[in-house]
């Protein structure tokens, strides 16, 4: 793709937007003297105007002309609709997801942007279509459940959203903090969103990962610590840097805890002096690097813990103390973060994709019920790995939903993993090749 030009007034760069399609307006002068017919045509000069056309909707009606021929009678056949006695195409539910799951729009927004786009969709049906489409791709997100236990690395994490629930509350209200775990196949780039009830008790990720072989990361929450028991031999844990500094941060104050938060600043430093898969640098290489750099500081890091501990004034219940222990409690699993090259230092990159829920919690403010939060953690599930395959959220939909109403109930769930979209992006790249 050609580069951004150069403007000749103040040298700033000006994107010139060579993926969007092209029209030419041919413009002749207007002027009382000119005659097209008479003047000499000498080159011309062009003018960029860039125009937003709000979402245009279409009513495609599939005629379906009937013929009659020897005695037999032919019939045109319009293309199968997703789902059964409906008129919608499964780009409008890829549309409704879009901006349901990956702009964090509620549905009653939805509607709103839509009726002013020139479209009247109803509530219902708008939430009838989503469930419809979640029921077509429940093979997909199990597809997606294995897909994801198939990688060694996972990032793993939980954020909560509110949930509408037939029970009251203690202020009379039937809404509860519902959970939402989340865990991110770090090589595969694909992550799998589960809810259970809304529980954010330690089964959930017990049940998840009950087979599971390779390395876990995540922060000191009790089930994940369990992770390291007997009971699962296959895994190994790792802990995330950013929480146990965290700890410290919030007594930044004192100078004992801005010493580790420097000390902890410096493996980040150091780490951030090259970059897995640039410039032809390795895991291996990565790995030799930490392995030069990390011991010094980890020690001295753990120097300072003990000494800060050994504090005759440092109070068994203050902060700091907590955040002593805290690290301390994890310190093997902080030395396991520098085994691997390509282990990251924290839990980052799940914690990013968890916005999107924070979003949702902020905009939308509820699931409407269970069902429609575990029709949401489906739904993040493929919108959020499309996102981290760098791939369109609504082309993507689209496309699954329509190949997915062709295929009968008993299809094997090897065909939805090659849906899922590490495997569509790269069918996509092979076809564009």
């Amino acid at each position: 793709m050609p580069s951004p030009k150069e403007r000749g007034n103040n040298k700033s760069k000006r994107k010139e937007h060579f993926e969007l399609e092209e029209k030419v307006i041919e413009v002749n002068p207007e002027h009382p003297l000119f005659s097209i017919s008479l003047a000499k045509f000498m080159g011309y000069r062009d003018s960029i105007r860039y125009v937003y056309t709000p979402p245009k909707f279409e009513k495609l009606v599939y005629r379906q002309n009937i013929y009659s021929l020897n005695g037999t009678v032919f019939c045109g056949s319009a293309p199968q609709a997703p789902f059964l006695n409906s008129n919608y195409d499964g780009s409008f539910v890829a549309g409704l997801c879009q901006l349901r799951y990956i702009y964090s729009m509620s549905v009653e927004r939805i509607i709103g942007f839509f009726r002013e786009s020139g479209f009247e969709l109803e509530k219902p049906t708008a939430h009838h279509l989503l469930g419809r489409a979640a029921e077509m791709l429940e093979n997909l997100y199990r597809a997606l459940r294995m897909a994801v236990l198939e990688d060694s690395y996972l990032c793993c994490d939980e954020s909560y959203h509110k949930v509408l629930v037939e029970e009251k509350n203690s202020r009379g209200k039937g809404v509860r903090q519902g959970y939402i775990w989340a865990a991110v196949a770090v090589k595969q780039k694909l992550i799998l969103y589960l809810y259970e009830n809304g529980s954010r008790s330690g089964k959930v990720l017990f049940d998840l990962l009950s087979e599971y072989e390779g390395t876990v990361q995540s922060d000191a929450y009790s089930p994940y610590r369990k992770l390291k028991s007997d009971a699962y031999p296959g895994i190994k844990r790792i802990a995330c840097l950013q929480h146990v500094k965290r700890k410290f941060l919030e007594v930044q104050e004192e100078p004992d805890a801005q010493k580790i938060v420097e000390l902890t600043n410096k493996l980040y430093q150091k780490e951030h002096k090259h970059c897995v898969g640039r410039q032809g640098w390795t895991d291996k290489d990565n790995l030799r690097h930490q392995k030069r750099y990390a011991p010094q500081i980890l020690s001295e890091i753990k120097r300072e813990l003990l000494r800060i501990k050994s504090k005759p004034d440092l109070l068994p219940k203050s902060e700091m103390a907590g955040a002593v222990d805290y690290m301390l409690s994890q310190w093997e699993a902080i030395k396991g973060i520098f085994t691997e090259g390509y282990y990251y230092l924290d839990n980052n990159l799940v914690e990013r994709y968890n916005r999107y829920i924070s979003l949702s919690r902020r905009n939308s403010l509820f699931f409407g019920s269970h069902k429609g939060a575990e029709r949401g953690a489906l739904f993040y599930s493929l919108a959020c790995s499309c996102r981290m395959q760098g791939i369109n959220t609504f082309e993507y939909i689209t496309e699954v939903i329509n190949k997915a109403a062709k295929l009968p109930p008993n299809t094997d769930i090897k065909v939805y993993r090659n849906l899922l979209p590490d495997k569509w992006k790269e069918n996509r790249s092979r076809i564009e090749t």
